[in-house]
């Protein structure tokens, strides 16, 4: 780099700094001598460590020569946290540093409040950014610091009898052979077998249930009816592993499935490859199950109790999908990859949905199995769960006003009550509702019923995706919004992008079905804003896209565009000018 520090007339001044999740925005005054001629938008911002290493290229936004600079610390741009290190921020144009950003005076004391620490692994690490300014200058340089820190003893520290340092030989050789280190091993030895063989083969694996569904199974079943099963070997593995135990020989099943698979597709978090590194010929592809709700997750609720490591399964995905490009950047946040990595292919499972012959049959079929809800107008209350997990799933039914809510059904209503699948206690219906109130849980899929419904009831849940393209109105009960945000998080501002009106009571709700007071308006502007293709080739465009190389050209475009930013910035050399610096 061109170091032209001492005769540029640029200096910057860092004036702010907030946070958005795991964003990092630092607010950046620019001051340019009135005899030197810059473009500031061809500016570029860098952090740079002390030995000259480009550890961010910050993404600027810029209000006249107020300079925003945005930087997601769980992803510097290479699908890893900001590694460790201190940063200085240099603003450069081109091949040539032009200033280094000071401090400014009105937050030099706030800097130790505008750190943040990140909780990850049960609580027991953490990744720290810091903020200081460097000592022994006349000036307020500006250093930023990373790192990964885990827990250590507080107390004075036992010496081990002769027997416990045995005991601590035969726990680092039980630790040797745990049953992870021994997994690695057999995958890696079956990979040296198929390795030759396995381009071809492509595996649909879920870790959360007993069969493949949803996404998965769509893309599967279309692969099949274009006879890509002839060109391709196709493999299966279902498993609750993320939630039960599974035997030895179910382990040692999937390594072999795994080493033998060239592209992977899963629909949901798998846990196996948290710990288990993929050999870099193997393409993982990841079909996420769910369209765009609110709730964070993966590393968007980094620092929440259950989120990832800084090295987890969502950091080997090659893509993933959404159902348009403005909402990329949900996606792409929740798995810590770049947003041009998130392909707006739409969901493979919303083609069968999408299917009109399959639509008529499904009405058909439904009013067939509920006969209360002919002639009338459906009302389906669906929320997610609340609690921590499956175990620990419940819903607060106590907050449903039947007595009044039946009333207000009249002639018009009838209610369906789906829970979240994960809830385990089922609602109760009192005999005096039955002719309005139906239990519809066991009613195995949620989209097939949007067929009937006339307004759909939640409050988190990501089923309004495809509810939207029904085009009919939404209530949202978020009586416990302040604590949902708390404890899972949002990645978006709820009342804003809720399409529907925001109850926070029962009451609330029952005076807006009363009004028919639904704020319509908003399901045209979500259904805008989150479907780049309303059809029935979304699987039809995973398998074009990914398995047969046929990706739109801007796509693939903005895919390379990254990849070359990346590699300029490991090219870029500022040691030279520091150390020259540092001299002077």
């Amino acid at each position: 780099m061109n170091w032209r520090i001492n005769e540029s007339g640029v200096s910057a001044t860092i004036e702010n700094i907030e946070w958005e999740r795991i964003h990092l925005i630092l607010t950046v005054r620019l001051h340019i001598d009135g005899q030197k001629t810059y473009d500031i938008d061809k500016m570029e911002f860098y952090a740079v460590n002390n030995l000259g290493g480009c550890g961010v290229k910050f993404d600027v936004r810029r209000k006249e020569d107020i300079i925003k600079l945005h930087v997601n610390v769980t992803n510097s741009g290479e699908l890893r946290c900001i590694p460790r290190g201190t940063y200085r921020i240099f603003v450069c144009e081109k091949d040539c540093v032009l200033a280094e950003c000071e401090t400014s005076p009105d937050i030099a004391d706030q800097l130790e409040a505008m750190s943040r620490n990140f909780l990850y692994g049960e609580r027991g690490k953490s990744y720290n950014v810091t903020f200081y300014i460097e000592d022994g200058t006349d000036t307020l340089p500006f250093r930023m610091h990373c790192i990964a820190l885990g827990a250590v003893g507080v107390t004075f520290p036992q010496n081990p009898s002769f027997l416990k340092k045995i005991n601590l030989i035969k726990a680092l050789k039980d630790c040797y052979l745990s049953s992870r280190s021994v997994l690695r091993r057999v995958y890696k030895w079956y990979s040296f077998l198929y390795k030759s063989r396995r381009k071809n083969t492509v595996l649909f694996m879920t870790e959360q249930d007993q069969k493949i569904a949803s996404n998965l199974k769509a893309v599967s079943d279309r692969m099949v009816d274009r006879q890509l099963d002839q060109q391709y070997r196709l493999l299966y593995s279902a498993r609750p592993a993320a939630a039960e135990p599974q035997s030895k020989k179910s382990w040692i099943g999937l390594m072999k499935l795994l080493a033998q698979s060239g592209t992977i597709f899963i629909d949901d978090h798998a846990p196996v490859l948290d710990w288990l590194k993929l050999d870099d010929d193997t393409t993982l592809i990841q079909l996420w199950h769910a369209g765009a709700g609110f709730k964070s997750s993966g590393y968007s609720r980094w620092g929440h109790e259950g989120c990832p490591s800084p090295q987890s399964c969502h950091r080997q995905y090659k893509y993933g999908i959404a159902g348009s490009k403005n909402i990329a950047p949900f996606f792409s946040e929740v798995w810590g990859i770049n947003d041009e990595q998130v392909l707006p292919t739409g969901m493979p499972r919303m083609d069968e949905y999408l299917d009109e012959q399959h639509r008529n049959e499904k009405i058909k079929e439904l009013y067939e199995q509920f006969p209360m809800c002919r002639g009338k107008k459906v009302i389906l209350f669906a929320p997610t769960y609340r609690g921590r997990n499956k175990k620990t799933a419940y819903y607060p039914y106590e907050l449903i006003d039947f007595e009044k809510l039946y009333q207000i059904c009249g002639d018009e209503y009838v209610v369906l009550f789906k829970m979240h699948p994960w809830v385990n206690k089922d609602i109760v219906i009192g005999k005096k509702y039955a002719d309005k109130f139906l239990d519809v849980k066991k009613y195995p899929n949620i989209n097939d019923l949007f067929y009937i419904v006339d307004l759909l009831i939640t409050d988190y849940s990501s089923n309004i995706f495809e509810y939207s393209l029904m085009r009919k109105p939404m209530l949202f009960f978020a009586f416990d919004k302040i604590q949902y945000s708390f404890s899972r998080g949002f990645h978006r501002d709820y009342e804003e992008s809720a399409p529907g009106k925001v109850c926070y009571s029962f009451e609330e709700v029952l005076s807006a079905i009363t009004d028919k007071d639904f704020e319509y308006e908003k399901v045209e502007q979500y259904i805008t804003h989150h479907f780049d293709y309303i059809d029935s080739g979304a699987s039809d465009r995973v398998i074009d896209w990914i398995l047969l190389g046929k990706m739109p050209e801007n796509i693939s475009n903005a895919i390379k565009k990254k990849q070359e930013e990346i590699q300029r910035m490991h090219e870029l050399d500022f040691a030279t000018g520091m150390l020259v610096q540092q001299d002077d």
